[in-house]
């Protein structure tokens, strides 16, 4: 149990924290030069203490703050880290997520020189890191295939930039100098992140500080252990599947067993099924992420979100399954795809506690688009981009039209930015009028994009929730599902929501996202 602190001065720390990553984000945002980060804002940014607690963390992409703590870990473990060391990674078996989530993790010592007072975190994710398609986010059948890997390795040892390490780097992706430049901003965004934490602990003192940390995890523990109390004790079921793998392997069932207990929930996947063989799986830091955050919905707006409310949650997986996969099993789908579908199915059981608290179904998909080709000049370029769908209806509200939703944050990239950059035009960007649900509040309607080809490209196409549709919730009616489109001397083809193909000058790609589903009988 922590000492006492002050309330008033325990939510100015608390505010003091997050104001602190939030500076830190648009430095990073501000420095970075690609689209997918300056735009989209495709990065997160986390403080962990010296025990790898996290402490607070940037209003950014839920997927990737709910499983940085392992990245943290992960460097701990691999790297004796010492003043002035800086560790990279994006192995999703060793701390990662899915590949193109770079993540940086810079140790921030105190008077104690041989041990770190804070981990300093941001994951950013990369345009392209190499594999076999533009973009690093095709099906493909190995993680050597979806790009290049990176352990716990050190990005500066002792202050010194490691050059032999950029130059793998480089070596090995598309679109080189925006990827080292976008890694530059990384570290500057920590570089900045740990002045302020320094200047902190120098204003209040290290004891102070140390207190405050506990009193703030113990306080968001005791909060969220209330609202779980809220729910009452039961076991709760619920089940929905992916719809294929882009390998033709069919419906990926995924199996959750809620257990409510005096104030704590156990998250029970082990019932979902066998890893595929396409890139959907999950690894267990995304199954993490997306049962705390479900949980986090149920809680208060102004509650902090850190390794207190972690303290709730009991996770079980199944090795060799869907969200536990061996490795080298691939994995770039399962942090934007399957991570929506987990919280589909973690908000189902949630429900049946709390039925007037739980939103119909969003989209459930990212609708993950990236192309890339050499330029006029031979110079490779790589874009990416998720398109937003519709939000689901809740019990006092209609779902938003063509948004972000749950395990994923980004903005849109500017058409602008687009066709500025790169050889296509969009020749069209609007709201897909009906496609939410019906119901007594409507479901978000979901997005329509158009893009055409100025010269051949090399495409490839993520999404979920083309087959299947988006429950409504409380006999609110499903969402339309997505459809991807491929025009070709103005013949339409309809294409797979797991597909890789060719656009050759003039052929176009069309984008239909999900609706959300309604909530509550017309």
């Amino acid at each position: 149990m922590s000492e006492r602190v002050d309330p008033v001065r325990l939510e100015v720390f608390h505010h003091l924290i997050s104001a602190y990553c939030e500076e830190a984000g648009v430095r990073l945002q501000k420095s970075a030069v690609s689209p997918n980060i300056r735009e989209r804002a495709d990065f997160s940014i986390a403080v962990f203490d010296g025990d790898g607690r996290l402490l607070a963390q940037a209003a950014h992409i839920p997927v990737h703050l709910g499983s940085a703590a392992d990245a943290v870990a992960a460097a701990r473990a691999e790297c004796p880290l010492r003043p002035g060391d800086v560790v990279v990674l994006n192995d999703p078996y060793a701390g990662g997520t899915h590949l193109p989530d770079v993540t940086v993790v810079r140790p921030v010592f105190g008077r104690d020189r041989r041990r770190p007072a804070w981990f300093v975190v941001n994951r950013a994710h990369h345009a392209d890191i190499g594999g076999s398609t533009p973009g690093s986010m095709g099906i493909a059948a190995d993680l050597y295939a979806e790009g290049l890997v990176l352990p716990p390795v050190l990005l500066r040892r002792r202050g010194k930039l490691q050059q032999d390490l950029l130059r793998v780097l480089a070596s090995n992706v598309r679109g080189a100098a925006e990827r080292r430049i976008d890694l530059e901003a990384q570290e500057a965004s920590l570089q900045q992140l740990e002045r302020r934490l320094l200047q902190l602990v120098a204003d209040q003192g290290e004891a102070t500080v140390r207190r405050s940390i506990d009193a703030l995890l113990d306080y968001t523990e005791r909060q969220g252990r209330q609202v779980l109390r809220g729910l009452g004790d039961g076991i709760f079921h619920a089940t929905d599947q992916l719809e294929d793998d882009g390998f033709g392997g069919g419906a990926l069932p995924i199996d959750l067993v809620l257990r409510l207990r005096n104030g704590r929930a156990e998250f029970d996947w082990r019932g979902t099924c066998d890893q595929a063989k396409g890139g959907v799986n999950a690894n267990r830091s995304i199954a993490l992420a997306a049962s705390v955050y479900a949980v986090r919905c149920l809680c208060p707006d102004r509650l902090p979100t850190n390794a207190g409310l972690f303290r709730l949650l009991t996770l079980r997986t199944r090795p060799g399954s869907l969200v536990e996969p061996r490795r080298p099993a691939p994995v770039a789908g399962g942090n934007v795809e399957t991570s929506q579908r987990l919280v589909d199915v973690a908000f189902a059981a949630l429900a049946a506690a709390a039925p007037q608290r739980v939103p119909a179904a969003s989209a459930g998909t990212m609708s993950n688009l990236s192309f890339g080709g050499i330029t006029a000049a031979g110079v490779e370029f790589a874009s990416y981009e998720t398109l937003p769908g519709g939000a689901g209806a809740t019990a006092t509200a209609a779902g938003q039209a063509a948004i972000q939703t749950h395990m994923t944050n980004t903005r849109n990239t500017p058409i602008e930015e687009l066709e500025h950059r790169l050889p296509v035009r969009v020749r069209q960007l609007s709201v897909r009028r009906g496609s939410g649900g019906r119901g007594a509040r409507r479901g978000g309607d979901g997005l329509g994009k158009e893009v055409e080809a100025l010269q051949p490209l090399r495409v490839s196409f993520l999404g979920e929730r083309h087959t299947s549709r988006p429950p409504g919730a409380a006999g609110g009616g499903p969402g339309t599902p997505g459809r991807l489109t491929v025009v070709r001397a103005g013949r339409r083809q309809r294409l797979p929501a797991k597909a890789t193909f060719a656009l050759r000058e003039g052929d176009r790609v069309i984008v239909e996202t999900p609706g959300g589903g309604g909530h509550g009988r017309a």
